[in-house]
């Protein structure tokens, strides 16, 4: 694997967890949101990551040269939204609440969407670590060409 490959499946996955970021930080944004343009409260989304599958077994792709030619990226495949019923919370003095005094709440669990938080964070972390020692790899291999 050369250089800008390296460096290009690095930064394709940080720009995929970047993106994760912003649907995260949307949902904790909605979390109290109860009347939105569709109806109803604010729905959760989240984000759908592709895979390729494996043609060949793990020994076979390393003895191979086609990880040069076929360089794996990441990519955002789409948002779905979860399809879990909203949450009911009893608030009669709410103005979305219905005849028997609840109001559906979104269906975001904030510690569960914090925890997507730091877990995206973290591997964008992991893609700028490699990012940064793929640069490193590349200046030394400069440096001993200059000698």
């Amino acid at each position: 694997m050369n250089f800008l490959t390296a460096m290009g499946a690095s930064s394709s996955g940080m720009a995929s967890q970047r993106f994760r970021m912003n649907i995260i930080s949307a949902n904790l944004a909605n979390a109290e949101t109860t009347r939105t343009p569709e109806g109803g409260p604010y729905r959760r989304r989240d984000v759908v990551f592709g895979a390729l599958p494996a043609a060949r077994t793990f020994e076979e792709e390393l003895r191979s040269k086609a990880i040069q030619d076929n360089p794996l990226h990441s990519k955002v495949l789409g948002v779905v939204i979860d399809e879990r019923p909203p949450m009911l919370k009893f608030d009669p003095g709410h103005p979305d609440a219905n005849e028997d005094g609840y109001v559906a709440m979104p269906n975001i669990n904030t510690m569960e969407e914090m925890t997507n938080l730091m877990l995206a964070s973290r591997t964008y972390e992991a893609n700028v670590t490699s990012f940064n020692a793929t640069k490193a790899m590349a200046l030394k291999a400069m440096e001993i060409g200059k000698a």
